[in-house]
């Protein structure tokens, strides 16, 4: 069975973050791409989303590694939900399996984009209440 080419993408993301090749890394975003950096802090649009990507791997002291375990996708029409076991590592954090929650758009070519790169998943919901 041939891979989603949603999946294709998230594979080359995921190289990318571990490469810091963040030019390649942005061009698998939409414009108007929102990234959860934490709970509560987004990054939107390719410029922040950049930016932020720099940060992210200067706090992992330049050692994430990033890979996707397990992914479901879910597409209709224009639109792909992705369901996925990722898992974060670095030098100066501990593995942890976050359940990812991406949402894909096709673009005017027929291609796919990110549009809401959310790896904390549903852990969104607890940060809300514990803010509260």
């Amino acid at each position: 069975m041939s891979q989603h080419p949603i999946e294709l993408l998230i594979q080359k993301a995921d190289k990318a973050i571990n490469q810091e090749d963040f030019d390649t890394l942005i061009n698998i975003y939409a414009d108007d791409a929102i990234l959860v950096i934490k709970p509560n802090v987004n990054a939107t649009g390719k410029a922040q989303i950049k930016e932020a990507f720099g940060k992210i791997a200067d706090y992992f002291e330049h050692t994430l590694d990033v890979k996707q375990a397990e992914m479901k996708i879910l597409e209709t029409g224009d639109t792909a939900l992705v369901l996925a076991k990722t898992i974060v590592s670095a030098k100066n954090y501990p593995t942890v399996e976050r359940r990812a929650t991406y949402v894909f758009k096709r673009d005017t070519n027929g291609g796919w984009l990110c549009a809401i790169d959310n790896s904390y998943g549903h852990d969104l919901l607890e940060s809300d209440k514990q803010s509260a």
